[in-house]
């Protein structure tokens, strides 16, 4: 069975889109259609279905994905284990990472990793800490530096690289802006603007604020803390963001008997074999993190 056939399977399956995962797996359209219809007509049953501008798999489809995820995970995990053999770090190493942790944190370790290691092609996936996870579970990344969960899926293993406290914070015309300290019970009677609740940084507020039994406000929820940040200024409403992000638009503020910290780092398939150059990068963020 043709496995480049077998990837972009996989690949529409996740995505849900002939033009997206041709635009992933860096080739045509034609050719992902191609693919796909030589692989149907391998097995013997339709695979997908269109539905409006969505591609749906066929139950055919439903039954292949997981043998095929489960091909691709073994083969990788071959090229992976005689990759150590050699010296030389190369080949490909999918990561997948938050826009935040993108933006802040990995420009160092990426810059370090790439002139140490020009024969490794990164291939790197932005989206959501819990997206990314759910990547290395199913064997679509190899790796992915994110907030960590705070309650793990056993099969993964978490390496912390940042500490990342947490404060609470109002734009500069905020009526909270100017006091020294606030109450947590004040702080709650003004509306929030908090990351989604699907989030691994909003479970972190949510059971804090559980602790002293605290109900939210909540305003508005989005996945993305920039975001966050610029509504915050303009006036919206309170919100959380890492300690690194606070600057003169924003206004960090004491709330006694509340602290709250997030925890950067990499995730890994606790059963798969790891590449060379996976190690080698995360040796490269270990060194970086000490630094930063």
């Amino acid at each position: 069975m043709d496995t480049l056939a077998l990837k972009t399977f996989v690949d529409i399956a996740h995505t849900g889109s002939f033009s997206a995962s041709a635009e992933r797996l860096h080739i045509s359209q034609p050719a992902v259609s191609k693919r796909i219809a030589a692989l149907e007509q391998q097995v013997g049953h339709k695979l997908l279905d269109r539905v409006g501008r969505r591609v749906m798999l066929t139950e055919a489809g439903h039954n292949l994905l997981p043998h095929a995820q489960q091909v691709l995970m073994t083969l990788d995990d071959a090229t992976r284990s005689l990759s150590r053999l050699h010296n030389n770090v190369s080949g490909r190493l999918s990561i997948g990472t938050s826009h935040h942790i993108g933006l802040h944190r990995l420009p160092p370790v990426l810059r370090q990793f790439t002139q140490q290691f020009a024969d490794v092609d990164l291939d790197i996936h932005f989206m959501d800490s819990e997206q990314a996870c759910e990547g290395v579970l199913d064997g679509a990344l190899e790796m992915a530096v994110v907030t960590l969960p705070p309650d793990p899926d056993p099969r993964l293993t978490t390496q912390l690289l940042w500490p990342d406290p947490l404060d609470v914070i109002v734009g500069p015309a905020h009526p909270l802006a100017g006091r020294s300290e606030v109450k947590l019970t004040t702080l709650a009677s003004y509306p929030a603007v908090l990351p989604d609740a699907q989030t691994y940084t909003h479970r972190i507020i949510q059971d804090a604020l559980q602790r002293v039994n605290t109900q939210l406000h909540v305003r508005l929820a989005t996945n993305y803390l920039e975001t966050i940040k610029m509504l915050v200024n303009i006036g919206l409403g309170w919100s959380v963001l890492p300690r690194a992000m606070i600057d003169k638009d924003i206004v960090a503020l004491r709330v006694p008997g509340l602290a709250m910290q997030r925890e950067l780092g990499s995730v890994r398939h606790r059963d798969r074999a790891t590449s060379a150059a996976a190690s080698a990068f995360m040796r490269t963020a270990s060194t970086c993190a000490q630094d930063q």
